[in-house]
């Protein structure tokens, strides 16, 4: 496989011999990064050379950097507000808002591309329930109509700026109170009680989508992440040609699917194409030492067109 389904991340500002032996493994294909991983713009811009430079095809570099309390890069780069803001914004002035969410997406992707920086797991596509803490302010609006039309809009500035988008987390997290990060939620609505959260996966074109780790049991009773019913929707009725990024396999959330190569499995086995393992380099040593997936080239290819073409 060109491009494996793990996505790991790194110990520190540069890389140790450690993590150069996991990275060059077959099995990984991405590495996501962590405020502990940065300094300033010089030195991010060495550590994702770095990495770029130690396979080729190069490795996909991804980050959460979506502003507001999520933002792993602060010192010389634009603090972003978070994206209720915007939705704040549009209830006084709809096209200031939609003008102010392109342009936040091309300063966005520009400042992170400009130290190599690939990908940002970034628009959040919840809906702004009030019940959820983990997704709070990260939401732009209550109404996916707005949500449509402010995601596009920071969708456009990204790509303006020559990055993919990544919509999350299908088909919601927003009615939930439970942190996936910590708990195992579960949204007990119907298919159809869902058609308000599900509306901004049927209207964006994304290059990518991350499902959430949460069950749906009048749906399916596997979180969304490991559900090959939610994610044979995704692609077949939502027409979603893109990648497929299980959430963090290392998560409370993950835990329903076993220890993390039941997890790996699962999610590769319902139709995931890159899994992120985050913050457990024991858990990262156990799949590379026991986990053995059937080779699927059209998974690396749709992670390769990911990569940024300048």
């Amino acid at each position: 496989m060109s491009y494996g389904p793990l996505m790991v991340d790194v110990a520190g500002m540069e890389l140790t011999a450690v993590d150069r032996e996991t990275l060059c493994h077959p099995l990984v294909g991405g590495v996501i990064l962590f405020a502990r991983n940065y300094a300033d713009p010089g030195q991010l811009t060495a550590l994702c050379a770095e990495i770029h430079a130690l396979r080729a095809p190069p490795l996909l570099i991804a980050i959460d950097h979506e502003g507001g309390r999520v933002q792993r890069c602060r010192e010389g780069f634009t603090r972003l507000p978070p994206m209720r803001t915007l939705g704040e914004a549009w209830d006084r002035d709809p096209d200031t808002a939609v003008a102010a969410a392109r342009d936040i997406g091309v300063t966005l992707a520009a400042e992170l591309r400009a130290c190599g920086v690939d990908l940002s797991f970034t628009p959040v596509l919840d809906l702004d329930y009030g019940a959820s803490g983990v997704i709070g302010d990260r939401a732009f609006h209550r109404d996916p109509k707005v949500v449509v039309e402010l995601a596009g809009a920071l969708i456009e500035g990204l790509r303006a700026a020559g990055m993919a988008s990544c919509g999350k987390h299908f088909p919601g997290h927003g009615f939930v109170r439970a942190d996936s990060h910590l708990a195992i939620p579960v949204d007990e609505r119907s298919w159809n009680e869902l058609a308000d959260d599900l509306l901004p996966y049927r209207e964006l074109k994304l290059d990518a989508v991350m499902p959430a780790h949460v069950i749906y049991p009048q749906v399916d009773d596997r979180p969304a992440g490991f559900s090959p019913v939610w994610i044979g929707k995704l692609r077949k009725e939502f027409s979603h040609a893109g990648v497929i990024f299980s959430d963090d396999l290392s998560m409370e959330g993950a835990s329903v699917a076993g220890g993390i190569v039941g997890r790996a499995q699962a999610a590769w086995a319902a139709g995931c194409d890159m899994m992120p393992v985050c913050n457990r380099p024991e858990m990262v040593a156990e799949l590379l030492e026991n986990w053995r997936p059937e080779a699927d080239p059209q998974r690396g290819a749709r992670i390769a067109r990911l990569l940024p073409t300048t």
